[in-house]
């Protein structure tokens, strides 16, 4: 903990994003079980062009001939556009710091990052030293650097990080990173990058905000520096740390796509990006197209990408639990019938469609899975805009299949949908009808005659006519008069299965059968309305298995 009662971060938000730096091309490549060839790496690091970064770490070039080799590449052959700051990392040592020069010759900007080691633990186990001579590597590496900047051609920035912050003294910290402050000569118009890395988490991500903020507040000269932070996810809390820390006063993030890197990882940039960009602001990347990142990460990478990971996954925009997709569905029709320009659906923080994802399945139906969930596949994929009395009917048709083989696609569903309802077809097979308007003639009471065309189960076409108070009472009376059924319709409901002059209706009648008082639903499509009742009317007496006399 660090005795701080003075904090001020936990009354602040964020507003605006902070620079980013990629480390994907040398924390992250560092550390993959196949790290990426030079034509991969080149390819990473155009896609992250591509993206909006400014700023790339692309290697240790000292410490690998692949690393160099990479950088060399990139500037012989003109890949670094003119606004974007290469990074590389050294220690400080003076022939490492030569070789650093000597990989990033041609560069119009680089940023020369170094760095040692201040934890105490690594004071007393690694180096065996103290303070001052911990120090003392520090100022050595900066008029190292400092020395070659003079005749480099191009900008060099400097970076500093005190590596194993989260373990230093904070007084410490602030002791050695100002040394090297000085020592560069760093002024509001030169500005030295400060980096505070959680090498390793070590505390709750408020301890680290709290570091943040206290190293924020005592820096001298505080104009002259740009405070950047380069948090790991030990804990499992790298983008809570990071996400505090730019509360605390952090101006810059190190970080990965989708948070590669040494154990569980560096900060997964996309994350807090996305986290940004669900609050209203912008985060500054081109972040659309989520798909297209995940591609050429497992490509480069090698590693496939968590179903559960935030925003990337492939389940995160899925609902298997019932009441979260009746939520989900009555969200989506809410915003439809309101004609909302916001999002909002329970369920699901930002529309998938936004960052490239509008082709996923939203809702995934399982065993686990209700009424609502198949409602909306239904919906959403095939225009059938169930009657709310028939969500459970079908839903219960579905579940059984789950119950048997786990998950039930969209396809799935609809063939279900098709042999339930539109396909049934005995006993009783509907083939055609004809309609009389009666209401210009003396017809009594009644104003329609239909003379039906049908297959009884096993038999030849066969007729039968009748009169009623419209097409479906008229239907509804033939088939009491020619077989005996007594049936009586509660609800009937249409509508347009897409728009256009070839539009086909859907209408669904719920049917009660008087004998019994059993209930169902019977389901017709055609592009005439009068054509799809009467076959939604042989549909449900199919589902309820009269006996045809």
């Amino acid at each position: 903990m660090v005795d701080y009662p003075q904090r001020q971060w936990p009354n602040k938000q964020i507003e605006k994003a902070p620079v980013w730096c990629s480390v994907d091309l040398r924390d992250g490549n560092q550390a993959l079980i196949d790290p990426m060839v030079v034509e991969e790496k080149i390819e990473f690091f155009q896609y992250l062009i591509k993206m909006g970064f400014k700023e790339i770490e692309v290697g240790f070039p000292a410490a690998s001939q692949i690393e160099f080799d990479f950088l060399r590449q990139l500037i012989e052959r003109r890949l670094i556009p003119d606004d974007v700051y290469v990074q590389v990392l050294t220690q400080c040592r003076e022939e490492l710091i030569d070789r650093t020069f000597e990989a990033i010759k041609g560069c119009k900007k680089a940023i020369v990052h170094i760095y040692n080691s201040t934890s105490t633990l690594q004071r007393d186990v690694v180096f065996h030293m103290e303070r001052p001579q911990i120090v003392d590597i520090a100022i050595a590496g900066t008029k190292m650097v400092k020395e070659r900047a003079k005749d480099f051609p191009g900008e060099i920035v400097l970076e500093y990080s005190p590596e194993s912050f989260t373990g230093t003294e904070l007084d410490f910290a602030l002791e050695i990173c100002t040394a090297v402050q000085k020592t560069w000569g760093a002024t509001a118009q030169n500005p030295i990058i400060i980096n505070l890395p959680s090498t390793v988490e070590m505390t709750t991500p408020n301890v680290y905000a709290d570091q943040i903020e206290w190293m924020n507040l005592h820096f001298e000269d505080r104009d002259s520096i740009i405070l950047s932070i380069h948090p790991h996810n030990d804990r499992g809390t790298g983008v809570g740390s990071a996400e505090l820390a730019l509360l605390a006063g952090a101006d810059r993030v190190e970080g990965t796509l989708f948070g590669n890197g040494e154990r569980t990882g560096n900060v997964d940039i996309l994350n807090i990006a996305y986290n940004m960009f669900s609050q209203g602001i912008d985060p500054g990347l081109e972040i659309e197209h989520i798909n297209e990142i995940i591609d050429i990460y497992e490509r480069c990478c090698k590693m496939p990408i968590h179903p559960r990971h935030p925003y990337a996954g492939k389940l995160v925009f899925t609902a298997f639990s019932g009441s979260h997709q009746d939520a989900i569905n009555k969200g989506v029709q809410a915003m439809r019938e309101r004609s909302s320009v916001y999002w909002q659906v329970p369920y699901l923080p930002i529309d998938p469609a936004d960052i490239g994802r509008e082709y996923e399945p939203i809702v995934r139906i399982n065993s686990q899975s209700g009424k609502g969930g198949v409602a909306f596949i239904m919906d959403t994929y095939f225009g059938f805009k169930l009657p709310k009395a028939m969500h459970k009917e079908f839903a219960n048709v579905i579940q059984k299949i789950s119950e048997k083989q786990g998950e039930v696609s969209p396809t799935q569903i609809m063939d279900c949908f098709r042999r339930e309802y539109l396909d049934r077809k005995e006993p009783l097979h509907f083939k055609r009808m004809r309609v009389e308007d009666m209401s210009h003639t003396d017809a009594g009471e009644f104003d329609t005659a239909v003379t039906v065309d049908y297959i009884l189960a096993g038999s030849e076409m066969r007729s039968f006519s009748a009169v009623g108070n419209g097409p479906i009472d008229a239907v509804q009376r033939g088939l009491k008069e020619n077989f005996g059924i007594n049936i009586k319709v509660l609800d009937y409901e249409e509508h347009a299965l897409q728009s256009g002059s070839n539009s086909q209706a859907a209408a669904y009648i719920h049917m009660l059968d008087g004998n019994s008082g059993q209930v169902t639903y019977g389901v017709g499509v055609s592009s005439n309305i009068t054509r799809a009742s009467v076959r939604a009317i042989f549909s449900a007496v199919n589902r309820l298995g009269l006996i045809v006399k």
